[in-house]
């Protein structure tokens, strides 16, 4: 290390070193005031505990960002022409006489730390790139962009993407990194555009969709963090195994209030884990099942064609064909959920059955009052009851969806084909069975809306609830009388404090819990693979439809999902959406790219693949073999990255067999999805599971299977063949596809 660079990074140092120790000040000072409020306890008026309680949470919340910016807190500097200069970090940090130390990166002051070029220096004269590891600068990384004293010849050779290109040279941790100090230009103009309005962020494979997609909703709450705290960030991903993989990344930030969330997720209460079979999930995501589900709610609202006797032990009631048309048509006119319009077709009907019921007891002209308790009386006859409930029964969603999955009559009313029927039967659950699957829960959402939240269950529930309160009050009062206490302190204060402790809940935690809650931005990840019921119940989530959508068209690869955006996005928002494209692969090297884009014109002939900034001199190769089980593990092993990861990518019928093969002669191989995938050296994933994760090396079995096993083939394919940072292999057993016979062959 020559003098002068030892110089500069022990003043790089001296300056973290700096921050740090305000970091620290500013940690101990907040984790002193919520010990203060928390101190307070539940005391005071309603209005002091609600103050205290708003207190204890922005404490909360701000302790826990100021811990999660501690590694790499600064990792940047501009030098302007001015001769001034500012650090830049994961957030802002001031003296205590508001002199600026640190800028936030998302703060417009640190745009040109990601867009100054040499072309438009933005008035930088030098952008320094600071590495660290812990609280210790190991290195500095300097791009100047003053360049009136530089050849031609050198302003050409400066592009300033050294600390870019560092990072991609790492290798993967099964758990995705922030590039907040890498971003790059065209990065950088999506992650800040305007909170307003649909953005689609249309990329290739390895152009860091995902994390500018993170990035934003870090810059998002940081520029309009008034508007979007009280209302929440929600991010969809495809599956659980990538919400884990990204779920670093925004705490990382500072950020740690956003709900990451699947579709099979949105659905409070429930989480989808069964695996539907593509055709079943085609069915289930079209656009008409809307409708399908609408009308199987209407057959449940149930007229007889024939007058209906309800026998009582004195007398039999009748309700006729006339009776039946004028309840329900008042039902329908309420504009109510099925469940809250049930009220009104009960009030009719037990009318009727009441001065039915006092003709036959005589009894004449009834006052309201009377009227009222005959009313009752009738209702609570078990006969009326079972009635009523067979004509017009509270349904929750579930119970809606059972019945119609397990009937054929019910689906044919509902208006499914016979095939549609044959492919939705099923047999009713059993305890402890996974029923439900992802495509399940956009129709248990549209069922919630037409049915309502109200159920019998949930009156009966509350009412419970009110008189176990009633009975702890009284409780309460028993004790402060016998204690003395009874004139200084309220009954039912003393109740509340009895009952549980304070319950804290962040706005993302709330959210989970109501699947009415309407966030202030959403984000979906992976966007092409929702169906279109999935996006009815994504856009319920927000009705102000500002929303960051981003995905890839080519790399659908399910037949449910997205052909184009303009479709599925045209029935909320016609053309009132804007598309941004990221066209640079910083993941996958260009002698795998190529062989990629051989697979990318079976997608589309006029598709392009994104252009990769980089080459490694690793060949992807291929392997046949006569004999898969038998050889596939020893390749495994051969190829297994060495402080890094790798994956073998099956198709989705073989993942179980081939998983239990490497699995028992791997060690610490892991199959499947879930978290010990990510963790593992080594995994064996179907493309579906490998989906917007990425690895060191990749091997990809029978590819010829995986491009004939699904309608979407090609693309799943193309997925598969771009999850590689380094090194690609292939291993089959029957011909290659003719798109890979580019590859180069290797022996056993």
């Amino acid at each position: 290390m020559s003098e002068s660079t030892a110089g500069e990074l022990a003043r790089e140092q001296k300056y973290v070193a700096a921050l740090y120790e305000r970091l620290d000040v500013l940690r101990e000072r907040t984790r002193g005031q919520l010990d203060d409020v928390l101190a307070q306890g539940a005391t005071g008026t309603h209005q002091n505990r609600s103050e205290r309680d708003s207190f204890a949470g922005m404490y909360a919340q701000r302790l826990a960002r100021l811990w999660a910016v501690e590694n790499s807190l600064c990792f940047g500097r501009l030098d302007h022409a001015d001769e001034t200069r500012l650090y830049i970090g994961r957030l802002g940090l001031s003296d205590d006489d508001q002199h600026r130390l640190l800028i936030d990166w998302r703060a417009p002051v640190a745009q040109p730390f990601y867009r100054a070029t040499p072309a438009a220096p933005m008035g930088v004269t030098r952008r320094r790139h600071l590495h660290t590891r812990g609280r210790t600068v190991t290195g500095v990384d300097d791009d100047l962009l003053d360049l009136d004293s530089l050849s031609e010849e050198d302003r050409a050779s400066l592009n300033g993407e050294a600390a870019l290109l560092a990072a991609l040279d790492e290798k993967r941790t099964g758990r995705m990194r922030d590039i907040v100090a890498t971003i790059q230009s065209e990065q950088d103009k999506i992650i800040r555009s305007d909170l307003n309005g649909v953005l689609v962020v249309q990329g290739g494979p390895g152009t860091g969709k995902t994390v500018v997609a993170l990035h934003r909703a870090a810059y998002l709450l940081y520029t309009y963090r008034e508007r979007l705290e009280r209302r929440g960030v929600l991010i969809i991903g495809p599956n659980l195994t990538f919400l884990r993989y990204i779920e670093q990344v925004l705490p990382s930030l500072g950020e740690t209030d956003v709900l990451l969330s699947t579709v099979g997720e949105l659905y409070p209460g429930l989480t989808a884990t069964r695996r539907e079979e593509p055709e079943v999930a085609v069915v289930k995501g079209a656009a008409r099942m809307a409708e399908v589900v609408a009308r199987a709610v209407r057959d449940r609202q149930r007229v007889p064609g024939k007058p209906l006797e309800i026998r009582l032990d004195k007398f039999t009631l009748r309700l006729d064909r006339q009776t039946f048309d004028a309840a329900r048509s008042r039902a329908m006119r309420s504009r109510k959920p099925h469940n809250q319009a049930r009220a009104v077709f009960v009030r009719h009907l037990l009318n009727v059955l009441t001065r039915q019921a006092a003709r036959h007891l005589g009894r004449g002209m009834l006052d309201d009052d009377d009227f009222a308790d005959l009313r009752e009386d009738i209702r609570t006859e078990e006969p009326v009851r079972a009635a009523l409930n067979r004509l017009w029964p509270y349904l929750t969603p579930q119970q809606l969806l059972i019945g119609l999955y397990t009937s054929k009559e019910r689906m044919a009313a509902a208006g499914l084909s016979p095939r549609e029927q044959d492919l939705l039967l099923r047999e009713p659950p059993r305890a402890g069975e996974s029923w439900w699957s992802e495509a399940d829960v956009p129709l248990l959402d549209e069922a919630a809306e037409l049915l309502g939240d109200i159920d019998e269950g949930v009156l009966r529930a509350a009412r419970r609830a009110e008189e176990e309160r009633a009975e702890r009050i009284a409780y309460a009062k028993e004790v402060l009388e016998l204690t003395g206490m009874a004139d200084i302190m309220d009954a039912e204060r003393f109740a509340e404090r009895q009952q549980a402790d304070d319950l804290y809940l962040t706005t993302a935690e709330r959210a989970a819990r109501d699947r009415t809650w309407a966030f202030g931005h959403v984000i979906v990840d992976e966007a092409q693979e929702l169906s279109e019921m999935a996006w009815r119940t994504v856009m319920r989530r927000c009705p102000s439809r500002s929303m960051t959508i981003v995905g890839d068209i080519a790399q659908t690869g399910t037949a449910a999902g997205a052909a184009s955006w303009g479709r599925m996005l045209g029935p909320y928002l016609q053309d009132r959406w804007r598309e941004a494209g990221l066209t640079v692969n910083y993941r996958t090297p260009a002698e795998l790219m190529a062989v990629a884009s051989q697979v990318l014109e079976l997608v589309g002939p006029d598709l392009k693949a994104p252009e990769s900034v980089r080459q490694t001199g690793e060949r992807p190769w291929a392997l046949k073999v006569d004999d898969m089980a038998g050889r596939l593990a020893p390749v495994v092993r051969e190829e297994i990255v060495e402080g890094g990861r790798l994956v073998v990518i099956v198709p989705a019928r073989d993942a179980e067999r081939l998983g239990a093969v490497i699995a028992a002669e791997v060690p610490g191989a892991a199959t499947g999805a879930g978290p010990a995938t990510l963790d593992a050296s080594v995994a064996v994933l179907s493309v579906a599971d490998a989906k917007g994760l990425e690895f060191d090396s990749v091997i990809v079995v029978e590819p010829g299977r995986i491009l004939t096993e699904s309608p979407r083939g090609p693309s799943d394919l193309y997925v598969a063949l771009t999850r590689a940072t380094r090194r690609l292999g292939v291993i089959h057993t029957g011909g290659l596809p003719a798109v890979l016979t580019g590859l180069d062959e290797r022996a056993l």
